[in-house]
């Protein structure tokens, strides 16, 4: 049997030749897979989303799948690495996020990057995430912002048409495959990276170094290089960053701002200190988010 694959039912993008059609043990998969918490979010759609049956096989491909948005940033892995070899860069470290950038991650970017004699690839994930996330096309925007931001000639953005599925030390396994197709030789590998953050009990899904420690168990048959995510701090008696753990905080005064800080502020219309972000990306941030006051809404 034969399927043909479309992308939004119209464009034909591979043909499935069916070798396998068996119903899979979910609990075992969200065990092995997701490791067994029925709140992780990947867990809730595969017993609430996902078909009951697998359908497996081979595929022959008809087309790459469209995207109208960004055409000119959605680089695939022959053209990437084309690119690389264009502007002769043979050390190149990337940087997997998806969230908006800020000074803090540019600075870190920067550091791993001289650290390893490279070059960087922000390679920002512009598919299915976290829910609750800032939508794909507010972050692009501010991807396009802070690039400028970089030294000349160190740092290239292209865009990951990638599901997360937040699986944490397996899918950074993954990520890291993904970036040595696209033709990184280093892989930046965040604290709790991919991880969903906690559940209700205010547990966490994923140790904060699982990520870092499988990936660089792997890391030879792999052929990537781990560039363990070293958190930088403001340090506003010196208007500099540095990284944390070369700091005395017992000593030196850190500021910083968290995820769900920066979200609230931007939900109340509040105060996001230069030193934080670029006047430029916040202005995106905030005509995307605009505080309720500003908000407006639709009658039926």
């Amino acid at each position: 049997t034969r399927i043909a694959l479309f992308q939004d039912d119209e464009i034909p993008i591979a043909i499935l030749t069916v070798q396998d059609v068996y119903k899979p043990n979910k609990t075992i998969e969200a065990e092995k897979v997701f490791r067994g918490d029925p709140e992780h979010p990947a867990i809730s759609y595969l017993f609430n989303v996902a078909g009951d049956y697998y359908v497996g096989g081979s595929l022959e491909a008809i087309q790459l799948p469209q995207h109208y948005d960004y055409p000119g940033l959605r680089k695939t892995p022959a053209q990437l690495r084309l690119e690389f070899q264009s502007r002769q860069w043979d050390r190149v470290v990337a940087f997997q996020t998806r969230n908006p950038m800020h000074r803090a991650h540019r600075e870190l970017t920067v550091r791993a990057a001289r650290e390893a004699n490279a070059k960087v690839l922000i390679h920002p994930v512009v598919g299915l995430t976290k829910p609750g996330d800032i939508d794909h096309h507010t972050r692009v925007r501010v991807y396009q912002e802070i690039i400028k931001r970089y030294p000349n000639g160190i740092a290239f953005l292209s865009l990951l048409p990638l599901a997360m599925r937040m699986s944490g030390d397996r899918e950074a396994v993954w990520h890291a495959i993904i970036r040595k197709n696209y033709g990184a030789s280093h892989f930046i590998v965040g604290r709790d990276h991919a991880g969903p953050g906690k559940n209700s009990k205010g547990v966490d899904f994923y140790g904060p170094y699982d990520a870092q420690e499988l990936v660089e168990s792997y890391k030879h048959e792999l052929d990537i290089e781990v560039v363990p995510f070293r958190m930088v701090t403001y340090l506003p008696d010196e208007d500099r960053y540095a990284p944390i753990d070369q700091i005395d905080t017992t000593k030196t005064r850190t500021l910083n701002i968290s995820g769900t800080e920066l979200r609230r502020r931007l939900r109340v219309g509040g105060e996001i200190p230069e030193w934080f972000s670029y006047p430029e990306v916040v202005k995106i941030l905030r005509e995307s988010n605009p505080p309720r006051p500003k908000q407006g809404f639709q009658l039926f």
